[in-house]
C-alpha cells in the first residue's frame, strides 16, 4: 500500500505519518482476516498483544492520533474509522470485508462487521451523538437497515489522515482564506494582542470566548484578526453573514461542519455582518450557539450574539499620526517628493492602512505610465477612487467639470462660495497646526445651506466647489433617506456619513426641508423621533470631515434654530435680465453651430438658469434634426415646450421680435 504525500508539509513528518497509518491499517486488516477465518470455521489465529504506539521518538503526533485526541475517539471507534479508510486506501480491504461478512455483495464496512471483527465493540459508538457521526467522521449511507448499511469515511477526514491539507469542499464555497494585510499600526497591534490574551487565558466553561469587533473598517478588522491568528499559529477564514443558510437545521449542520474544520485545519472563522438585513443577525446567533470553537464577529455596532461568552472590542480608524506613518512607509523613496502633501492627504482622507497602500500602488503605476503626470495629483486621485465604492452603494455620485466661470451669481454669493472653499482647503492649518480643533470635533464640520428657486444654480455651485477642491460630489435625496420606521433614518444617515468620512467627499443633501422644516409641538412619539433625527443629522454635520451642503427651494421653511448651527448660508436669487443674458451666452458651446441668435431678446424669457440650459439643449436637438444651425426658431419651439412643462404661459412680451 502506498499513501501519497502532500507537498506542503515537512517530508519527515509525512514519512512517519505514512508508516503510522500503514501500521493502523495492518492491524485492522488482521482483524478482518481473523473474522474471515471465523466465518469459514477455521482457527482465527492470535491478535497482536495490545495496541502498540505508532509514534516514533522525535516526531510530531500522527494525524490519526491527533484526530482521536481531538474528537475523543475510543480504541474501537479509532479502529472503525481506520476500517472505513482502508476501503479507500488499500485494495485488499473490499474483498476482505465481503469475505468477513460471508456475502460477496457486501464489499464494504458495516456496523455488524465492526461489532464482529473489531476489539472492544459497543453499540453507542454509532449513535448520532457519538463522535464518529456527530463530527461526520464517517457517513451512514441510507437505504438499508442500520446494521448492514454501508459506512464511508468523510473525504475531508480521509485527506487529513493521509497528511493532505485542504478545506472541506462544502465550506470552500462559503468561506475564504484571509491573506496577510501587512504590518499593523500600533493601536491596532494592541487590539490584536488583546485578542491573543483573551483566547490564551483559557476557556469559559466549554466554549471559547467570541470576539466581537465593532467599527466601520472591515479591512482593519480583518487585519487585526489575521495578526492575532498568526501569533497563535492559526489560519483565518472569512464568511459573509448573508451567505448563512436560511433554516435552523442547515445552520446547525454548518456550525458542526465548521467546528470540525477548525479542529482539523487549525482555522478560525471571521464572520463579517451585513447589518442591512435584520435576518442575518438571527441566523448569526444560531450559528454562534451551535459552536464552541474560536469565532470573530465583525459588525458596525455591538449586538447580543447568542448565549456564548463574548468580548466586544471597538476598532477605530488609524489615528492621524499613524496614517502619516503608513503613507511615508508606503511611498518609500517617493515620500521625499511630497514634502507637506502627506499632511494634506491625511487632512482630507481618513483611510485605513490597506487603502493607503492600495492608493500608493495605483498612483505610482499611473505616474509611471504617464511620465509627465504629477505624483501628488496621482496619489490624490487614487485616494478618491479608494473611498468611492462604499459611498456609491448609498448615494449618487455627480460627475461634473463645472468651473467658477460657469457660475453666474451676484458678487456677494460668489464671495461666500469662495469662503467655503477656503475653509475646506485650509482646515488642517487652522484646526491642527494653529490649535483651533483641540477642544474637540464638535462644531468643526463645514456645512452650508443653499436656498433658492429650482434652477437658480444650487447644484451647479456644489459641482463648482467639488471641482475646485478636487473632491467627489455625492447627492443624497433626503426624502428617500427619511424612514417612517423609528431609528431607520439615523441608521441611513450614519452609513452615509461614515462612508463619506473616509474620502472627505462633498455631500449634497437635496430637499433639506424634508427634514429641517419648522418644528411644531411634540404631540406623539413620531414628532419626538422626528426631532431626534434632525438632531442626529446636525450632530454628524458638525463632526463631518468634509463639506456638507443642504439645499432647499424655500429658506423660510427651514427652522431658524437649525440655521444657527450651519456655518454658511447662500441665497441663490432668481436671475435678472443681465444675468440671464450671461447664462444664455454660456449655454452654447463653441463647437455648436448657431445662426442669428439674439442674446438680448433671449434674456427676455423670465426663467431660471436651469430652464435656460434645458431650452438651449432642446433647441440643439431640433436643429440637428433639421440639419441646420441653431436659430431663433428652434429656440422658440424649445421655449414653448419648457413653458408647457412649467405650466406657465409664454407671453408676447417675452418673445417680441424673435422672428
Amino acid at each position: 500500500m502506498t499513501i501519497p504525500l502532500a507537498a506542503d508539509a515537512p517530508p519527515t513528518w509525512h514519512e512517519a505519518n505514512q508508516r503510522h497509518l500503514g501500521a493502523a491499517l495492518a492491524r485492522v486488516r488482521g482483524a478482518l482476516e481473523r473474522q474471515t477465518a471465523r466465518q469459514r470455521g477455521a482457527p482465527p489465529g492470535e491478535a497482536p498483544p495490545g495496541t502498540p504506539s505508532i509514534n516514533e521518538p522525535g516526531t510530531e503526533r500522527s494525524a490519526l492520533d491527533q484526530l482521536c485526541a481531538t474528537f475523543g475517539l475510543s480504541p474501537f471507534e479509532r479502529d472503525l474509522l481506520v476500517l472505513c479508510a482502508g476501503i479507500e486506501l488499500d485494495s485488499t480491504f473490499a474483498p476482505l470485508c465481503a469475505a468477513a461478512q460471508g456475502d460477496p455483495q457486501r464489499p464494504f464496512p458495516t456496523w455488524s462487521l465492526a461489532l464482529a471483527a473489531l476489539d472492544g465493540p459497543y453499540w453507542k459508538a454509532l449513535t448520532p451523538a457519538a463522535p464518529l457521526r456527530r463530527w461526520r467522521l464517517i457517513d451512514l449511507l441510507p437505504g438499508s437497515a442500520l446494521t448492514v448499511s454501508p459506512l464511508r469515511i468523510d473525504e475531508r477526514v480521509l485527506h487529513y489522515l493521509t497528511g493532505v491539507d485542504g478545506m472541506d469542499e462544502r465550506l470552500a464555497g462559503l468561506v475564504a482564506p484571509v491573506r496577510d494585510a501587512g504590518p499593523l499600526v500600533p493601536s491596532h497591534q494592541r487590539l490584536a494582542e488583546r485578542i491573543v490574551s483573551i483566547w490564551t487565558s483559557g476557556r469559559t466553561g466549554e466554549a471559547l470566548t467570541v470576539i466581537q469587533l465593532c467599527g466601520d473598517g472591515g479591512a482593519d478588522m480583518r487585519a487585526i484578526a489575521q495578526a492575532a491568528c498568526t501569533v497563535l499559529g492559526l489560519r483565518l477564514c472569512v464568511l459573509a453573514s448573508d451567505a448563512l443558510p436560511g433554516t435552523a437545521h442547515e445552520i446547525e449542520s454548518l456550525g458542526r461542519l465548521w467546528q470540525r474544520e477548525a479542529a482539523l485545519g487549525s482555522r478560525v472563522l471571521l464572520i463579517e455582518c451585513d447589518e442591512a438585513d435584520p435576518g442575518n443577525l438571527a441566523r448569526l446567533r444560531q450559528l454562534v450557539d451551535h459552536t464552541t470553537c474560536a469565532l470573530l464577529i465583525a459588525r458596525r455596532e455591538r449586538a447580543r450574539l447568542g448565549h456564548r461568552p463574548r468580548v466586544s472590542i471597538d476598532v477605530p480608524k488609524p489615528s492621524a499620526p499613524e496614517q502619516r506613518a503608513v503613507w511615508r512607509a508606503a511611498l518609500g523613496a517617493a515620500a521625499a517628493e511630497f514634502n507637506g502633501q502627506v499632511e494634506l492627504l491625511v487632512s482630507h482622507f481618513n483611510l485605513n492602512s490597506e487603502a493607503i497602500r492600495s492608493a500608493t500602488v495605483d498612483a505610482l503605476a499611473a505616474a509611471a505610465q504617464q511620465g509627465e503626470q504629477d505624483l501628488g495629483r496621482a496619489v490624490w486621485n487614487a485616494c478618491r477612487v479608494q473611498s468611492r465604492p462604499r459611498l456609491e452603494d448609498l448615494t449618487q455620485r455627480i460627475d461634473g467639470a463645472a468651473r467658477w466661470e460657469d457660475l453666474v451669481l451676484p458678487p456677494p454669493q460668489r464671495q461666500v462660495l469662495h469662503e467655503i472653499a477656503t475653509h475646506v482647503r485650509h482646515r488642517l492649518t487652522v484646526y491642527e497646526q494653529w490649535g483651533f480643533g483641540r477642544p474637540g470635533t464638535r462644531g468643526l464640520g463645514i456645512s452650508a445651506l443653499f436656498a433658492g428657486a429650482s434652477g437658480t444654480g444650487k447644484t451647479l455651485a456644489a459641482e463648482v466647489l467639488a471641482s475646485d477642491l478636487e473632491l467627489d460630489l455625492y447627492r443624497i435625496d433626503l426624502s428617500s433617506v427619511v424612514s417612517k420606521y423609528i431609528g431607520e433614518t439615523e441608521k441611513n444617515l450614519r452609513r452615509i456619513f461614515d462612508a463619506a468620512d473616509e474620502g472627505g467627499a462633498v455631500l449634497l443633501f437635496d430637499e433639506a426641508d424634508a427634514l429641517f422644516g419648522k418644528r411644531s409641538e411634540v404631540k406623539d412619539s413620531h414628532d419626538r423621533y422626528a426631532n431626534i433625527e434632525v438632531s442626529y443629522l446636525l450632530q454628524r454635520m458638525e463632526c463631518f470631515r468634509g463639506l456638507a451642503i443642504l439645499t432647499t427651494n424655500l429658506r423660510s421653511a427651514v427652522d431658524t434654530a437649525f440655521l444657527r448651527r450651519i456655518r454658511f448660508s447662500v441665497q441663490f436669487p432668481f436671475p435678472d435680465p443681465g444675468q440671464r443674458a450671461e447664462i444664455w451666452r454660456r449655454s452654447f458651446p463653441p463647437e455648436a453651430p448657431t445662426e442669428g441668435i439674439d442674446i438680448e431678446r433671449l434674456s427676455q424669457l423670465n426663467v431660471a438658469g436651469g430652464n435656460i440650459r434645458n431650452i438651449a439643449l432642446h433647441a440643439a436637438f431640433l436643429a440637428a434634426d433639421d440639419g441646420k444651425s441653431v436659430g431663433m426658431g428652434h429656440l422658440l419651439h424649445a421655449a414653448r415646450s419648457e413653458y408647457a412643462k412649467l405650466e406657465k404661459a409664454l407671453t408676447e412680451a417675452e418673445i417680441h421680435g424673435w422672428l
